[in-house]
């Protein structure tokens, strides 16, 4: 560059060659761009419009060079559509040889040019493949894709993309199994079909990751459709230059449900993308010029290279931090914008590209389900690798979370799964009547140990028509109802194996010891302020002091009033003159104060027979006092204890109504253990029924506030609650004793071919530990 005009002369306008190689030129823009085109940027704007053929290097270099010698160009706008990768390697080359500064505006040339020349002011909108390979990762770990393999052909590049991959899941925190990376040629040959064949027939993963050209992808995926590596049992994820032109429909040989991330800006017109590259490079030119207070001249020699100085690059320098129209065109050392806009596409069952999720500045956003495999909520998949598995929230067994409120995506321990929902969401312009959420626990842990070991993928939602299952008017609801009526291949969670459901469906082996056991809650030692009351029932005390002091004192008196000895049926004076009189009155006071022991003045009767009842009645206060005073202590000074019970059979469950007060007890209604109370004990479960709980959290806070005096439930699920209550307050019966005992199967539809592979990975699991490892 050399100095231009200062600050007094009249504006100048800055030169901006728009090269054009593509066909959309032809439907786009039709005709040559003029000023009127850019009236509205912040520098009259003097674009040439160039037209190359990327067939001959040497005429295309010719053309460029001549173009930037005749006009003088401040920088270069090239249409880098998917096919155009030579013109950019050209351009670069001119790049570094003028310091012209050039923006890519497609993006279709970042996935080939990883590394430029030295020197190069190369500038591109679109992704690198580095970058569309963090975006294909953080697809893969939302769907939990850990397992893949990776698939290249020779095209330039990719050793870059097998080097970035390999270090990217060595570095990673997710546990990724790259199992294997087959490269070879993928020209059409028949030496190469041979190999080629072969290496694809040795693939054992369903997630595929491929890397090489949009005319290499049709014969990849001919060449997978014969080996039968393609249909909904299989996830290939492609870059962009491999997807082509998104607006043309793809070739037959790409299958429905291929994944890809490319920029977002591919529904853009050529215009706005045109205009958003001259627009960089007039605000480059702006901000030098207000820095500097000229606008910079241009070396446009071909033959001679500019020397490289601190002046040569300071117009792409300024380049590099843009903002226009609210999008920020920052980029990074290398020529990439360091946070580009990208979008998931997948090919749909019309074989259109269908956008599905969005990828911007590490978050991914995507809308679930999206792979048209999986169909809508609760239709039936035909792909015998693909399961659709029910399951129920049950803490530890299924623990259900909300997503990050940020990114919308589950962390890495948990699993997507969705819930049907009475309202509708949008999500990356897509409706769809669910809740997404995420899912863990033991019973996931197990589902995606299966899900590697027997090679199958799953979509996962949650029940909303009843709980585990239990037959309602003819018709069976939860998850065993899911499974029975083929909306789900799999059913998972606390689910007992019981008579009743293994006639209709089949179950997997046990993989958790279980069964009924009985939850109680300690008493927490407090005194209540009618303690003092309770070492008699309120029916004791009411007999005591209304009934039997009344009758004793009624007849003391009457015993008094007849006796020749007492007051001779005489309430006016004794027997002796002056004598005090013997009222009823006197009569209860005297007995009052027997039974409190209490030296009070008192008239004591005369007559024989109203003397040995008043010593009937201090006999028994004696006892009643005695007995009241032990009971009492026991009542008053309280200490933590807890209610025994020796089981279904004890006496407070059979005959509750017996105990004082009536024993409360109840269990979460629709599960195996209320059919199994209410087939061995009807009277029993006759009464609890106004004391079942809609859930094991709500039982639980009404034995803790003694709203409920016993819950019983599954053995495994009392047993973790058990021992995660704070304050250890909840204990099971005899230390977790179990009633009844039986296990947690996988409910699969009845003569399911998954049964056995499901049985043998169970049993293998629990021969080597690992299902002891994943329940601690």
């Amino acid at each position: 560059f050399s100095l231009g005009r200062p600050f007094g002369f009249p504006t100048p306008s800055v030169n901006v060659a728009v090269v054009f190689s593509g066909p959309a030129y032809q439907t786009e823009i039709k005709g040559r761009l003029s000023r009127e085109n850019f009236m509205d940027l912040p520098l009259e704007v003097n674009p040439i419009t160039v037209l190359v053929n990327n067939t001959n290097p040497r005429a295309l270099l010719t053309r460029i060079c001549d173009t930037l010698s005749t006009n003088r160009v401040h920088g270069m706008v090239f249409e880098d559509s998917i096919g155009s990768e030579a013109v950019a390697q050209i351009l670069d080359f001119i790049s570094t040889q003028t310091a012209v500064p050039i923006v890519g505006i497609s993006g279709g040339s970042a996935v080939v040019l990883p590394y430029k020349s030295e020197g190069s002011n190369f500038l591109q909108l679109g992704s690198s493949i580095e970058q569309q390979i963090n975006g294909m990762f953080k697809v893969m770990e939302e769907y939990n894709w850990d397992s893949f393999v990776v698939i290249t052909s020779l095209y330039p590049g990719y050793e870059t993309y097998v080097d970035y991959i390999k270090s990217f899941t060595d570095t990673s925190y997710f546990m990724w199994d790259l199992q294997d990376v087959l490269s070879f040629d993928m020209s059409a040959d028949s030496l190469n079909d041979i190999r080629a064949r072969r290496l694809l027939q040795q693939i054992d993963s369903q997630v595929l990751l491929v890397y090489c050209s949009h005319e290499e992808a049709q014969y990849l995926f001919s060449l997978a459709t014969e080996a039968g590596l393609v249909g909904p049992g299989y996830i290939w994820i492609i870059p962009s230059m491999a997807v082509g032109n998104p607006d043309i429909p793809p070739p037959d040989s790409f299958p429905v449900g291929l994944i890809s991330i490319i920029t977002d800006r591919w529904r853009m017109s050529l215009r706005k993308r045109v205009r958003d590259g001259v627009a960089i490079v007039v605000k480059g030119v702006k901000s030098f010029r207000k820095q500097r207070g000229f606008v910079p001249e241009v070396h446009s020699d071909c033959h001679n290279p500019v020397k490289t100085s601190a002046t040569n690059d300071t117009l792409f320098r300024h380049m590099l931090n843009v903002t226009w129209e609210h999008n920020d065109f920052s980029f990074n050392s290398n020529g990439y914008l360091v946070n580009p806009a990208m979008i998931v596409i997948t090919l749909d069952r019309e074989r259109q590209w269908d956008k599905v999720g969005t990828y911007e500045m590490g978050i991914l956003q995507m809308r679930y389900p999206v792979w048209p495999r999986f169909g809508s909520y609760l239709e039936p998949v035909s792909d015998y690798r693909h399961l659709t598995v029910a399951t129920l929230e049950e803490r530890p067994f299924v623990i259900v979370e909300s997503v990050d409120p940020v990114t919308g995506t589950c962390v890495s321990n948990t699993v997507p799964c969705r819930r049907q929902s009475n309202k509708t969401e949008t999500i990356v312009g897509h409706t769809e009547p669910y809740t997404k959420l995420c899912c863990k626990g033991f019973c996931i842990d197990i589902l995606k140990k299966l899900s590697r070991t027997i090679k199958f993928s799953y979509d996962l939602y949650l029940v909303t028509n009843g709980k585990h299952g239990k037959l309602v008017r003819g018709i069976w609801n939860g998850m065993i109802g899911e499974v029975f009526y083929k909306r789900a291949d799999m059913a998972i969670g606390s689910l007992t194996i019981n008579e009743e459901r293994s006639e209709i469906i089949d179950f997997s082996v046990p993989f958790v010891e279980t069964g009924i056991s009985v939850m109680v809650a300690r008493s927490n030692g407090t005194v209540s302020p009618s303690a003092f009351l309770e070492p008699y029932s309120p029916a004791v005390w009411v007999m005591m002091f209304v009934m039997c002091l009344t009758v004793v004192a009624i007849t003391v008196f009457v015993f008094e009033y007849c006796s020749p000895v007492g007051y001779n049926r005489s309430l006016v004076s004794a027997k002796d003159p002056g004598g005090p009189t013997f009222t009823i009155g006197k009569s209860v006071w005297l007995l009052w104060g027997i039974v409190f022991n209490n030296s009070v003045p008192i008239e004591n009767p005369k007559g024989t027979t109203s003397k040995i009842m008043v010593l009937v009645w201090a006999f028994f206060a004696v006892i009643f006092l005695a007995s009241y005073t032990a009971n009492l202590a026991a009542f008053m000074i309280q200490e933590q204890y807890i209610d025994t019970v020796s089981g279904l059979s004890d006496k407070k469950f059979q005959k509750p109504q017996e105990q004082y007060p009536p024993f409360r007890f109840g269990t979460v209604p629709n599960g195996s253990t209320e059919r199994n109370i209410r087939s061995n004990y009807p009277e029993m479960h006759s009464h609890m029924v106004k004391y079942n709980q809609k859930g094991v959290e709500d039982a639980l806070n009404s034995l803790k506030t003694g709203k409920l005096d016993a819950f019983i439930y599954d053995a495994a699920v009392l047993n973790y609650m058990a021992g995660k209550d704070e304050g250890c307050k909840l204990v099971t019966i005899g230390s977790g004793k179990v009633f009844a005992t039986t296990g947690y199967g996988i409910a699969l539809q009845k003569d399911s071919r998954w049964k056995r592979p499901i049985d043998l990975a169970l049993l293998q699991f629990l021969a080597d530990g690992d299902t002891q490892k994943l329940q601690t």
